[in-house]
């Protein structure tokens, strides 16, 4: 395995629970899913699949309600109206009027939130660069490996890494294997069982012409010991009672 470790911090923080229908309302802490966007979003490759291994819970679990303007329709992608008709015809009006499908919801948000990914990722295939020469897997690794830590060093990243919702951006700092791990809150002591979690989706995608036949969430059950989450733990454990 292939590991890093990666601070993250931010104001607020929104992982929205998908029984909530009409208001989004957050879990207590990140999703592995968001957690893997995270470190997507500095660096990632077709090459590699990353794989999120725990999330300590540095700062203790608050939250805060607040309003926000959203919009109750959305630009349909099938049918004469929407975005294949469009690019197909080469025309074609692509917008919604927000003062006509405005509205205020509530939010039930994270605030002051700090977490430490730990994550490795997974060799899909050998050859750096499409079309490249293979590698010895050490080799490819260690290009993947250090190609991640110079962007995070620097600050570096696709887009702009996000808690949830991209109203909410992400600071993060690589921790180096010689740098001290910071200490979780004292209210995070003892074990917590925080329930069922989406842990990722996964895609079903068709090989020839690259769409995405269906899309399936899976989920574990998440338990919290003195603010670490394993998740390999949790999974596996889920997998048991299952």
């Amino acid at each position: 395995m292939f590991g890093i470790k990666l601070e993250v911090s931010g104001d607020y923080a929104l992982f929205s629970r998908p029984e909530m229908k009409v208001e989004r309302v957050s879990y207590d802490v990140i999703t592995p899913s968001a957690a893997r966007g995270i470190l997507e979003a500095i660096y990632w490759k077709p090459q590699i699949r990353w794989v999120i291994d725990r999330i300590h819970v540095i700062n203790p679990i608050r939250f805060t309600n607040v309003r926000r303007n959203e919009i109750s329709s959305k630009i349909p992608i099938k049918g004469k109206s929407g975005v294949s008709a469009a690019m197909k015809e080469g025309r074609g009006s692509l917008s919604i009027d927000v003062t006509d499908h405005r509205q205020q919801r509530a939010s039930m948000l994270l605030r002051d939130v700090r977490y430490v990914i730990e994550a490795h990722f997974e060799i899909l295939d050998r050859r750096f660069d499409r079309g490249g020469p293979e590698l010895p897997e050490n080799q490819v690794a260690g290009k993947h490996l250090d190609m991640f830590k110079r962007r995070a060093k620097r600050g570096q990243c696709f887009q702009q890494p996000y808690f949830g919702c991209r109203e909410f951006p992400v600071r993060f700092t690589l921790l180096e294997e010689e740098d001290d791990l910071p200490s979780s809150d004292e209210s995070l002591s003892g074990e917590r069982d925080l329930g069922f979690m989406l842990h990722d989706i996964d895609f079903d995608q068709d090989h020839k012409t690259k769409k995405v036949r269906s899309t399936t969430p899976r989920f574990y059950r998440a338990r919290m010991r003195d603010g670490v989450i394993d998740v390999r733990d949790s999974l596996a454990q889920t997998s048991t009672v299952s």
